[in-house]
């Protein structure tokens, strides 16, 4: 040791191995450095330090590359084998520190310091308990490992000195690089001997486990090549009896593996299959299970599209295929966005609600479309069969499977975007309540193990975008309508119809009759007074059949020998008739006890004038013009509230005992209703009770209280385009529906005053013609109540206190 510290040593890098002293290894040597080492050592004492490199890979290693205790040996033999390596025998000597490397040119030296020897600081007791512990370990261990030579095991089992038990055992087991150089280290006997249990016990769970996963692996091979090994057999006999159709079975076997299903739908499944095979051709129950397995497998199990999602795409496509819409579309492209951050997000189930011909279907298409999914769609109008839904059990004649699973099999995915039209007409007779199994299909709760009455297995419909189609909501049941989010679209104001017609009817019309803008053509006017003379809807269906009534008649003069068609709006009649709808139109002038109202409809908004007429009687108020409930209520309000403000604008506190008042509401066989036409009553009733005439060019929408509050309503961007129409300069409305001004249409805003009104008076100053209203007072001159005209006469008047 004394002359190992005074000179330089070889040094021999190791790469993967570590060898403890009193070890005798041989190994390959191939980096030349370490060849020269040797080189150098057997020329002078044989002494070598050997030393375990941190890297395999680095080929150059330095001083941190390599750890900083090793080995110093003996060489017992260097060979030259015939592939040109060279092979070395040594045995360790002791242990020695590593003090860096110094400086060769042809191998590599260092000066090491030999560690201290172990003490035996451990009492024989111990020495035995240490000694049969791992006996006992590597006993256990060598259970797992069945190549151990018998010889070695012999002698690891029958050692008694421990120190030499640890080097054996360290020496001969499997473990890491790290694990043993820390062994190598570890200087006291009692805790190297712990470490080396510790390792012990952690590669017996190790090597327990891995012989578990092994075991099951295997005998799962086993049983599966038993079981394939079975099936040829039986397939080879099944077909010497049967003929080609026992093949059958097998196929439907063979397809329902390669799906992949569940273990017990798999199990369910291969029954139905193996039946086939002990059932004849010509069996009723053979064509049965044929037809049910045809369509089982039919369906695409595993077929899923793409789930990116393409905001700026799917916004082009909208405003592509649709015009306005504004709150529609922002909404649909927030559910789109949704799904681009989170794909797998589920349960958004949109319901559009609006009138017919509003393009609620094409929607659904476009949204399609827009995040690239499949399309299907479901009519449910009139469904009133549960079975529609979840399909017929397959023991029936005729089964079939529902609806639902039909229009995943037409869109050939599991993902596809399915549009559930007009779930507003779901009917509901003694064969089931369809509207209930549509509960299954749109939780997202439930909807994730969907069954189908005929294939009677589990169907996720969780990847599927549910969109519904109403044109109210009143008709769906409330937990139904529960399950999806409401979309309201509203009908097309007269703009919007003519951008719709311009941009997308028109040219798809020109197309599906063979024409071309450039020889047929419709103006801009002519277009107007299509919509307004022609059609009076919330959508545009019926203006597109106008439009293709158009270019049918334009076909038969191109045919005929015209080279061109302009339709200009004198031309209208002559191709279509008279108009059937007259224009909206205000009073031509100032009158005492009309006033324009306004209303919405399901075909947009329209003025509706109300006229009152005092008469004399005996307080009787008749209502007609096919009133509703709620107007008719209204009528009460306004004739109390005209009670409470009579002695304001001059009339008889006493009017409603002296006189009957008839209300009415022209185009009388229309049915009318809604909490919106309070004002206009209240205005009617002072404007004829007070004689004063109301301004022609002002219309009003509004409910009323008993103490004259005006009330808000909805529909104020619809009700003033109506106004704009029909030549209205001023509209008053409920100050709380200052809001919806920003709805309105900007046209509409630049011709129109919108006057906001808290009270019934703001309404009456605005709406009646200024004139110096005298306060009734009985003390006064007897004044004269206008009353109708009688026999062609002007006037006829009557006198009261």
């Amino acid at each position: 040791m004394s002359r190992a510290m005074k000179k330089s040593m070889p040094v021999l890098p190791m790469r993967g191995l570590v060898i403890y002293p009193g070890m005798i290894l041989h190994f390959d040597v191939g980096r030349e450095k370490s060849i020269n080492a040797l080189k150098e050592a057997v020329n002078n004492d044989r002494r070598i330090f050997l030393v375990a490199q941190r890297d395999a890979s680095v080929a150059e290693p330095s001083d941190d590359d390599v750890y900083k205790v090793g080995v110093v040996a003996e060489i017992r033999q260097v060979l030259k084998t015939p592939d040109n390596t060279t092979r070395v025998l040594v045995e360790g000597l002791y242990r020695a520190k590593f003090n860096g490397f110094t400086q060769t040119e042809d191998y590599y030296a260092c000066t090491v310091n030999p560690v201290a020897s172990r003490k035996k600081v451990i009492s024989p007791e111990q020495e035995t308990a240490f000694v049969r512990s791992l006996t006992s370990l590597y006993e256990n261990y060598a259970n797992f490992i069945p190549k151990i030579p018998t010889e070695l095991y012999d002698n690891i089992m029958s050692e008694k000195n421990l120190g030499k038990l640890l080097d054996l055992i360290i020496f001969n087991t499997y473990f890491k690089l790290e694990d043993k150089q820390e062994l190598l280290e570890i200087s006291g006997a009692a805790e190297r001997a712990e470490k080396l249990m510790q390792l012990l016990n952690n590669e017996i769970d190790i090597l327990q486990l891995e012989t578990e996963i092994n075991d099951e692996v295997v005998e799962s091979l086993d049983k599966n090549q038993r079981e394939y090994y079975l099936r040829e057999q039986l397939r080879v006999i099944s077909r010497q009896l049967g003929g080609d159709e026992a093949e059958d079975g097998y196929e439907y076997m063979d397809k329902i593996y390669q799906v992949g299903f569940d273990k017990d739908t798999e199990e369910k499944l291969i029954k139905e299959a193996e039946k086939l095979l002990k059932l004849s051709p010509s069996s009723q129950e053979y064509g049965l299970l044929r037809n049910y397995l045809d369509t089982v497998l039919d369906m695409p199990w595993n077929k899923f599209d793409a789930k990116k999602v393409n905001i700026e795409k799917a916004e082009k496509q909208l405003d592509k295929d649709h015009y306005g819409l504004k709150k529609v579309k922002e909404r649909i492209l927030e559910t789109i966005a949704v799904r681009a951050l989170n794909p797998e997000v589920k349960g958004q189930i949109i319901c559009l609600v609006g009138p017919p011909g509003v393009g609620k279907t094409s929607i659904g298409r476009s949204i399609a479309k827009s995040i690239d999914r499949k399309y299907a769609r479901i009519s449910l109008g009139g469904v009133g069969d549960e079975a529609e839904i979840r399909g017929h059990r397959k023991t029936y004649i005729g089964a079939m499977p529902g609806r639902i699973v039909k229009a995943i099999r037409q869109a050939n995915t599991m993902n596809p975007v399915l549009l559930l039209d007009e779930i507003d007409k779901l009917c509901s007779d003694y064969k089931g309540d369809p509207s209930s199994a549509l509960l299954e299909v749109l939780d997202p709760e439930q909807n994730v193990s969907f069954v189908d009455h005929f294939l009677e297995i589990p169907l996720d419909l969780s990847d599927v975008l549910f969109i519904t189609t109403a044109n109210t909501t009143d008709t769906i049941p409330a937990p139904l309508l529960d399950r999806m989010e409401v979309i309201e679209l509203g009908s097309y104001t007269r703009e919007e119809k003519f951008h719709i017609a311009k941009n997308h009817l028109v040219p798809k019309q020109l197309k599906k009759h063979g024409e071309k803008a450039s020889v047929m053509k419709i103006t801009d006017k002519a277009l107007y007074a299509l919509i307004d003379g022609y059609t009076r809807e919330a959508g545009v269906r019926r203006l597109e059949q106008q439009i293709a009534a158009l270019c049918r008649k334009g076909a038969k003069k191109l045919v005929a020998g015209e080279s061109k068609v302009t339709v200009t709006p004198d031309k209208l009649t002559d191709m279509l008739g008279v108009p059937k709808y007259l224009p909206e139109a205000i009073p031509e002038q100032d009158e005492v006890g009309v006033v324009t109202g306004l209303a919405w409809t399901a075909a947009g908004g329209v003025t509706m004038p109300l006229e009152v007429l005092v008469m004399e009687g005996t307080g009787k108020i008749e209502t007609t013009g096919s009133l509703g409930e709620v107007m008719t209520e209204s009528s009460k309000i306004a004739v109390s509230l005209v009670r409470s403000l009579a002695v304001q604008y001059g009339i008889d506190p006493d009017f409603y005992k002296n006189n009957d008042l008839h209300i009415h509401a022209p185009e009388g066989a229309v049915p009318k209703d809604g909490p919106s036409a309070g004002v206009t009553m209240t205005t009617a009733l002072v404007s004829a009770l007070s004689g004063i005439a109301v301004r022609r060019e002002v219309a009003m929408t509004g409910e009323i209280t008993l103490h004259g509050k005006v009330l808000p309503i909805g529909g104020l961007r619809e009700k003033s385009m109506a106004a704009y129409k029909a030549g209205v300069k001023t509209v008053i409305f409920p100050d709380e529906n200052k809001p919806d001004l920003t709805e309105v249409d900007q046209i509409v805003k630049d011709n129109v005053t919108f006057i906001p009104a808290k009270n019934i008076k703001t309404v009456l100053d605005n709406a009646l013609v200024k004139t110096n209203i005298v306060p009734f007072s009985r003390k006064d001159e007897k004044k004269a109540v206008p009353l109708p005209k009688k026999n062609g006469s002007s006037k006829e008047e009557k006198t009261v206190n």
